[in-house]
């Protein structure tokens, strides 16, 4: 829908709804549901969602892991400076390549190219090296990280969850587990598929019980996802590359689905980017296994080919994932539903409730 605003896409958010932290256990969220034909709204807890699903639906999930990206490193000499003070914040936010990254430093001003940094452990043992290749815009820098055995691993040691910034609180060693799906499993995310987190395993087992069909997907979400959208019209929007992968097997499942008719149910927006990205290049209408990267912006008047339900947390306003939603459930439609959830006093954004469009 061309002539579209931004500032169409907002909502009065009283901050007392930012869910700080989790629900008590995983699993015990609100769900508000909505009828995707209709608009009708109905309060639920998220414990009702097999109910909503029905034998051969195919639910795809987002088996992303989060890393725990943000760093505090100390500044090494260099050649004949004087030995730097302090500690540099380092947030991990894509990889570039062999021992490489890409990163947001703070603070960055003080940070050049060529300057040393050395990551400690609890004990103030140095875990980890990295050299400054190239400096960016707004504190972001290239790094290039001295080989170990494996990074992956020496990060969950040193490393701290990369919690949203609206989430106003340092994380904490519950966060280790509750920020992190149930079902997740290849690292790469610096930011959780926040719908996946309200899924426990006995609702997995009730879902293949009920024969839903479960695939995953894998799309690593970068900080683009926390990004404000610095334009005022919807046709100038541009979003960050975030890696994806689709497996021969949900490949095979989803195109099985499209063709007997039964429902692809999205968890979260990051499935809905990569299955649409995924049909906007595929050959035919057959989804073909592979590994990629997609900028796909999805707003109202986008046409889905794949995506038939979708359960996703509240968005931020004048978001682009409001958007998605707004052009999967149209706009006037999930306004109102998000005014709805502002009444019923809904948490919002990653820690907080859910709603199901179905």
């Amino acid at each position: 829908m061309r002539g579209l605003r931004v500032a169409d896409f907002d909502f009065n958010l009283p901050q007392e709804l930012i869910a700080q932290q989790p629900s008590a256990e995983r699993g015990q969220s609100r769900m508000l549901i909505m009828d995707r034909a209709t608009g009708d709204l109905r309060d639920a807890h998220f414990a009702e969602f097999s109910r909503l699903l029905n034998p051969g639906d195919v639910l795809v999930l987002n088996d992303s892991r989060v890393i725990p990206a943000r760093l505090y490193a100390k500044r090494k000499l260099i050649r004949d400076r004087q030995e730097p003070s302090g500690l540099v914040e380092v947030l991990l936010t894509e990889p570039a390549g062999d021992n490489l990254w890409r990163a947001l430093v703070k603070p960055g001003k003080k940070v050049g190219i060529g300057e040393l940094l050395a990551f400690p452990d609890q004990s103030g043992v140095t875990s980890l090296e990295a050299e400054v290749l190239e400096r960016g815009e707004s504190g972001e820098r290239l790094l290039r990280f001295a080989p170990v055995d494996d990074f992956f691993t020496t990060l969950d040691k040193i490393g701290h969850m990369p919690l949203p910034p609206y989430i106003r609180r340092d994380d904490g060693e519950a966060d280790r587990e509750r920020y992190q799906t149930v079902f997740s499993r290849e690292p790469g995310s610096v930011a959780a598929p926040t719908a996946g987190l309200h899924f426990t395993p006995p609702m997995l087992e009730t879902l293949v019980a009920k024969s839903v069909y479960i695939a995953r997907i894998t799309l690593h979400v970068g900080l683009g996802t926390f990004a404000p959208l610095r334009v005022e019209k919807l046709d100038d929007v541009r979003l960050h590359r975030e890696r994806y992968t689709i497996s021969a097997e949900t490949a095979e499942a989803v195109n099985r689905a499209f063709r007997e008719g039964r429902r692809i149910v999205a968890v979260g927006t990051t499935v809905v980017r990569t299955l649409e990205q995924c049909a906007l290049q595929a050959t035919g209408s057959e989804l073909k296994p592979h590994s990629g990267a997609t900028e796909i912006f999805i707003s109202p008047g986008f046409e889905f080919r794949l995506v038939g339900g979708l359960l996703t947390n509240f968005h931020l306003p004048q978001s682009s994932l409001l958007m998605l939603v707004s052009a999967f459930a149209g706009r006037e439609r999930v306004l109102a539903a998000y005014r709805r959830a502002v009444q019923q006093q809904y948490g919002f954004f990653s820690y907080g409730d859910c709603m199901f469009i179905g």
